[in-house]
C-alpha cells in the first residue's frame, strides 16, 4: 500500500518537474550554441537524446515506484535530478573548451566527441526528472476506478509545466541572467518544492541535504566566472533571445562574432575604408546591370542581415547617404551595431525583423518618408540593390535561399537592379554556391559568381550576383570605369579576376520553400571536408 499523500502537493511537484524539464532542453540549445550552432542537426540530437532519457525515466520511475511506493523516495529522485541540473554548466565548461579546439581545427573526432560528451551530461538529470510523473501517479491513485482521472491530471499538469518552461527561458531568463543562472534557477525552483515536501513528511536530514545542494547550485550559478567562451580581445558578450553575442578588439578592427564565434559577421575600422572581407564585393555589385550604369543611380539599397553594419557603412562611404534599409532578425545585434560598432549613419534604417518579412511588407508608393522607422512603412521607390548576408555559419536560412524568396526580391527590385547573397564553401567544395546560383537562375535571367579569394585555406565565401534585366559580363566590364570612387575602383580591381557566369552543374538542386535541403548540402560539405574528400565540381 502507498502512503494517503496530499495530491495537491504532488501536483505542485509535477508541475514543477515538467516545468524544469522543457526548460532544461531549451536551456540546452543556448549552452551548445556558442561552441556548435545552432542546427536542425544540433536540435535533431538535442531532442532525440532528450526524449530517450525520459522515456528511460518513465519506464524507471514506474519501476521504483512498485517497489517503494513513498513520497520520500519520490522526492530523492527528483531532488538528485534537480541537482544535477544545477550542476550541467559547471561540468559541461571544460568539455565545451575542447569541443571549441575541434571547430577551430575541424578535427572531427574532437568535435563529435565533445559534443557528445555534453549531451550525456543531461543523461542523469533528465532521466531522473521523467521517474515523477509515472511515480507520482502510484502515489495519487486511491482507487482503481479513478485512475484514468488521475493519471490525465497528472499528465496535464506536467504539460501544463512543460508549456512555461517552453517559454519562460527563451522569452526572459536567458535573454536578462544567462544560460548558465538560468540552469541554477530551474534547478533552485525544483529544489525549493522538493524541500517543501521532506519538511512535510518530517525528514530532517534529506531537508539539510537539499539545503547543502540549493546552496551549492545557487553558488556555482551566481558566482562570477568570467567570460562564456573567452577569447583574446573580448570587449563584451551577451546573450540574446536568438544569439550568443560577442565583441573582439583584433587590434586592427573590432569584430563581431556570433555563437560558435568561428564566423565573423561585421567589423569596424575607425578610419574606414574597405573591410577586407565578402562584404567589400557588395558595393560593386550594381556593376553588373546592362550598360551604360552608372554610380549614381544606385537611389536605394536593402541589406538582409545588416548585423552591426558593416556592409551600410560601406555603401554610404561608396555612393553617398542614400536610403538604406536593414533588416536584422536580432534587435540586440543593432543595439551591440550602434554602441561598439559606430553604426549610427543617419541614412541608414535598421529595423529588428526576418529580411523576408521585411520585403514582403514593402510597397511602392510616389511619397517618402525616412524619418518613419515603423517595420511597415510604405517605400516610395524600389530597391537597386537587395544585399544578402544572413548567415549563421555554416547555415543560411533555408527560406531566404528559395525561388519563392528570390521571386519576392525581384518585385522589390528596380528596372535595373540586382540581389547578391554571400554564399559560404570550402577550397574546393562549391556545391551550396551551386545551389544558390541554380535557384537564383529560376528567377532572374543573368546570374554571376565572384569568388572572395581564400588563399588556399579550407573555408572561403563566394557573392552570387543576380541582374533583373538580362547582361552579359562585357557589361560588367563595360561598366566599371564609371565606378571611379576609390573604394569602388579598388574593389573593382580586386574582384574582376574572379567573376564569372554560373554554371551550375546537373543535377545541382533547387531550393524551394516546400524543399530547400540547405542544411543537408552544407553537411556534406562540411563532412567532405573534415574527411579530407575533394568535391566532383566546383564550377
Amino acid at each position: 500500500m502507498s502512503e494517503n499523500i496530499d495530491r495537491s502537493y504532488l501536483y505542485l511537484l509535477v508541475f514543477t518537474a515538467g516545468f524544469t524539464t522543457l526548460g532544461v532542453e531549451l536551456s540546452a540549445s543556448r549552452l551548445l550554441d556558442p561552441w556548435f550552432g545552432n542546427s536542425l542537426i544540433v536540435w535533431a540530437s538535442l531532442i532525440g537524446l532528450i526524449l530517450f532519457y525520459l522515456a528511460l525515466g518513465y519506464w524507471l520511475g514506474g519501476r521504483i515506484a512498485d517497489r517503494s511506493p513513498r513520497l520520500v523516495t519520490l522526492l530523492r529522485l527528483a531532488g538528485l535530478g534537480a541537482f544535477g541540473v544545477g550542476l550541467v554548466p559547471t561540468v559541461a565548461r571544460p568539455v565545451l573548451q575542447l569541443a571549441a579546439f575541434g571547430i577551430a581545427d575541424l578535427d572531427a573526432g574532437v568535435l563529435a566527441g565533445s559534443m557528445a560528451g555534453v549531451l550525456v551530461l543531461f543523461a542523469l538529470p533528465v532521466t531522473l526528472l521523467g521517474c515523477v510523473s509515472p511515480f507520482a501517479i502510484r502515489l495519487a491513485l486511491r482507487d482503481v476506478r479513478s485512475s484514468g482521472e488521475v493519471a490525465g491530471r497528472i499528465y496535464a499538469l506536467s504539460t501544463v509545466g512543460s508549456i512555461l518552461g517552453s517559454f519562460l527561458p527563451v522569452l526572459w531568463l536567458i535573454p536578462n541572467i544567462g544560460t548558465r543562472k538560468t540552469f541554477a534557477t530551474l534547478a533552485v525552483v525544483l529544489l525549493c518544492v522538493i524541500l517543501v515536501g521532506l519538511v512535510r513528511v518530517r525528514r530532517p536530514w534529506d531537508a539539510l541535504a537539499a539545503i547543502v545542494a540549493l546552496s551549492l547550485v545557487a553558488f556555482l550559478g551566481w558566482r562570477p566566472v568570467g567570460p562564456i567562451k573567452p577569447v583574446q580581445g573580448l570587449l563584451y558578450e551577451t546573450e540574446s533571445a536568438f544569439n550568443y553575442i560577442q565583441v573582439v578588439d583584433a587590434g586592427f578592427e573590432r569584430q563581431l562574432r556570433l555563437n560558435e564565434g568561428e564566423g565573423i559577421h561585421s567589423v569596424y575600422r575607425p578610419g574606414g575604408g574597405l573591410a577586407d572581407g565578402i562584404w567589400d564585393d557588395f558595393i560593386i555589385a550594381p556593376a553588373f546591370n546592362p550598360t551604360p550604369y552608372d554610380p549614381v543611380r544606385v537611389r536605394r539599397i536593402a541589406i538582409v542581415g545588416l548585423a552591426a553594419g558593416t556592409m551600410a557603412g560601406l555603401f554610404t562611404e561608396a555612393y553617398g547617404p542614400i536610403p538604406i534599409d536593414g533588416a536584422e532578425l536580432d534587435p540586440e545585434i543593432i543595439a551591440v551595431g550602434r554602441a561598439w560598432f559606430d553604426m549610427n549613419e543617419p541614412n541608414l534604417n535598421a529595423v529588428a525583423m526576418d529580411g523576408r518579412r521585411f520585403l514582403a511588407n514593402q510597397r511602392i508608393s510616389e511619397s517618402t518618408n525616412l524619418r518613419d522607422h515603423s517595420p511597415f512603412a510604405i517605400r516610395s521607390s524600389p530597391y537597386d540593390l537587395i544585399a544578402v548576408d544572413a548567415y549563421r555559419p555554416p547555415y543560411i536560412p533555408f527560406h531566404l535561399t528559395t525561388v519563392e524568396f528570390f521571386a519576392l526580391a525581384r518585385e522589390r527590385l528596380a528596372a535595373d537592379g540586382v540581389v547578391a547573397v554571400n554564399v559560404g564553401r570550402t577550397h574546393t567544395d562549391y556545391s551550396l554556391v551551386n545551389a544558390i546560383a541554380a535557384t537564383m537562375m529560376q528567377v532572374f535571367p543573368s546570374v554571376y559568381i565572384v569568388d572572395e579569394p581564400d588563399e588556399g585555406g579550407p573555408l572561403g565565401n563566394t557573392l552570387v550576383v543576380a541582374t533583373r534585366r538580362p547582361t552579359t559580363p562585357a557589361d560588367f566590364h563595360a561598366n566599371l570605369p564609371r565606378f571611379t570612387h576609390p573604394l569602388l575602383a579598388e574593389v573593382a580591381r580586386r574582384a574582376t579576376p574572379y567573376v564569372r557566369v554560373a554554371g551550375p552543374p546537373p543535377g545541382t538542386p533547387i531550393f524551394t520553400d516546400d524543399r530547400a535541403p540547405v542544411e543537408q548540402v552544407v553537411h556534406r560539405l562540411v563532412l567532405r571536408q573534415l574527411l579530407g574528400v575533394r568535391a566532383t565540381s566546383n564550377e
